[in-house]
């Protein structure tokens, strides 16, 4: 019998911790929640801002883990950048505003291919991962950018410019209500991307706080990820 989602629900997957180091000797812990059947693709998820309680388990990527492998297929791997704690544990090194995180991403990119071996693979940010996405996320073997209330705090100008010579996808998912960037203003500041498509959700907030906003977010990546048009079930 079918059951309802609801905010603690956890569906099957195989769930895997693992360590990370990067080029300059930092290890990251994560885990990565796989489906038991046919995967259709990955994301790679990159967290809030860690000095405002951002880490692997916030909540939309913990969700993600617990239900995306099961309801769409999709491989999801979390982990928490330099000197960001969560309960499977602390990575090392020291928050640096999203500088030094760039080798956290590429470390992280590397760990998707050429160990995990994963196909389709999507990046996910949300707003302080938006950033590290926009500024770091740039290896040519993954699929494009999946952007969740970007803020556009330390991206530039110029950063954001590179964007029109790749030739990938970028979708920015933007709250009606952002703390941030409210939709128009995100398009106002993502015009020079001509390419950059944006998803204005009504009624949402930077956190996408409620179960509405959480089926809506994860409805679109599946979409952006499996081609899959259809909002995710609400039972399981």
């Amino acid at each position: 019998m079918a059951e309802i989602i609801r905010p603690s629900t956890v569906l099957p997957a195989l769930r895997t911790p693992f360590h990370v180091l990067t080029s300059d000797g930092v290890d990251l812990i994560g885990e990565v929640a796989s489906p038991l059947g046919q995967s259709k693709g990955a994301i790679l998820t990159l967290h809030p801002l860690p000095t405002a309680g951002g880490m692997m388990d916030s909540h939309v990527y913990k969700k993600a883990a617990n239900r995306l492998p099961a309801m769409a297929g999709i491989s999801v791997v979390r982990f928490n950048t330099r000197g960001t704690s969560s309960e499977a544990g602390t990575s090392s090194g020291a928050f640096d505003n999203g500088g030094a995180e760039g080798l956290d991403v590429q470390a992280m990119i590397n760990y998707c291919f050429d160990v995990l071996a994963l196909e389709n693979l999507w990046i996910v940010g949300w707003s302080f991962g938006t950033d590290l996405a926009l500024r770091h996320a740039k290896d040519p073997r993954h699929q494009g950018l999946i952007l969740l209330s970007p803020p556009l705090r330390t991206t530039t100008n110029e950063e954001l410019f590179y964007w029109n010579s790749d030739p990938r996808p970028i979708t920015a998912i933007v709250p009606e209500h952002d703390d941030y960037l409210k939709p128009d203003a995100a398009r106002e500041r993502f015009a020079i991307v001509p390419k950059l498509r944006i998803i204005p959700v009504d009624d949402a907030k930077h956190l996408w706080v409620g179960e509405p906003s959480v089926h809506r977010v994860l409805s679109e990546i599946n979409t952006i990820v499996t081609g899959d048009t259809s909002p995710l079930p609400l039972e399981y």
